[in-house]
């Protein structure tokens, strides 16, 4: 498990713990959508309709990596 900090919105700071596979899936997917670490994790922090950021963020990766198993190549 592992301990980041990280700014939401570029103006507030918080902590998350994750497994390291899924900062790893994270990052891919930042990258995948040219966006920042911290962009990703603001959008989904904006988004989520849990009360713990760390489940969100799983959760998030689960249903990225599952749409996009089932998506036509391109469109994620």
């Amino acid at each position: 498990m592992l301990k980041k900090s990280v700014l939401i919105a570029g103006q507030h700071a918080t902590s998350i713990s994750l497994e390291k596979e899924f900062f790893e899936a994270l990052r891919q997917i930042a990258a995948e959508k040219q966006q920042s670490l911290n962009q990703i994790i603001t959008e989904i922090d904006s988004e989520r309709t849990t009360e713990n950021l760390s489940s969100a963020l799983r959760i998030y990766v689960l249903n990225y990596y599952r749409q996009k198993s089932v998506a036509p190549e391109g469109t994620c």
